[in-house]
């Protein structure tokens, strides 16, 4: 009985972390004195509103041990034999960590894999993990699937400022872009090799910042078979569904997901930000 387990930085809808039986591990989000944990005790929604009327800045902190092992216990109790655990990036978070230390409290073996990402990168590999332990797949096997998934994705984020990209401190390379540029909107992409933000291009308005998004995910494919694509959005459910309109219609992808980020990454994106992630699957 292998279960599976990942971080809520992972925005997978809702019901496929229910289909699948996914155990999240929440981080927290610091509001002045008071603290949430992400999409448990305060939803998406209500962050992306509180953010632009709060004159307080938002921080976070990740999942710790405690955290950690009580998901592994949980797992345990449902009747696990083996665990496996996908965070997001150690480049962007101590979650991986976190997990790999937590996992030495238990009796029964916990695989910690390191997404290299965020947001879908990590949930695109939750899945391909969830959906093959569903098909009968060994610890080994399932780890090999993540491992191809990640080699194949693409991830691209549109912002409409770099204000809170540079304010999270998870601005990687876009820091060169730092400096009297806050009206700009910048787009920027995850290298799975390394799990940081790379700088990809300017755009003056939301319009060009949307389309220059667009541009780039797809021209990163060199083939468009059975792509699994994930639209993700900082509030900004027009555009967001605007782009599943145009995918659809442009490339018919073998699935299509539309998913609000949530409080921990939006603390780093900000409100009207949009997202494309996917990758070609070869299948099993």
């Amino acid at each position: 009985m292998i279960e599976i387990i990942t971080d809520s930085t992972c925005d997978i809808p809702e019901h496929l972390l229910e289909e699948h039986r996914i155990i999240q591990v929440p981080h927290t989000i610091i509001w002045g004195d008071e603290q949430y944990r992400d999409r448990v005790d305060m939803q998406p929604h209500e962050f992306y509103k509180r953010l632009e009327t709060d004159s307080r800045v938002p921080t976070s902190s990740q999942a710790g041990v405690p955290e950690f092992q009580a998901a592994y216990q949980q797992a345990i109790s449902r009747g696990a034999t083996e665990i496996i655990v996908l965070t997001v990036s150690s480049a962007m978070s101590g979650a991986y960590n976190m997990a790999l230390n937590a996992a030495r409290l238990v009796d029964i073996p916990v695989s910690v894999v390191d997404s290299k990402g965020p947001t879908m990168s990590l949930g695109w590999q939750v899945l391909a993990a969830a959906r093959a332990r569903d098909a009968g797949k060994s610890v080994s096997q399932i780890l090999e699937r993540v491992n191809e998934v990640r080699r194949r994705l693409v991830q691209f984020v549109g912002m409409d400022t770099i204000q809170y990209l540079q304010r999270g401190g998870r601005i990687g390379g876009a820091v060169k872009w730092v400096g009297g540029l806050l009206q700009i909107r910048p787009v920027v992409t995850i290298n799975h090799e390394t799990g940081l933000v790379e700088p990809v291009s300017l755009a003056r308005t939301h319009k060009s910042m949307m389309d220059l998004l667009y541009r780039k995910f797809f021209d990163s494919f060199k083939e468009m078979d059975n792509l699994r694509v994930a639209v993700l959005h900082g509030n900004a459910l027009a555009d967001a569904e605007a782009l599943v309109a145009r995918i659809r219609e442009e490339f018919n992808p073998k699935e299509l997901l539309l998913n609000i980020t949530g409080p921990v990454l939006g603390i780093n994106t900000g409100p009207g930000a949009l997202a494309l992630c996917g990758y070609p699957d070869p299948g099993e």
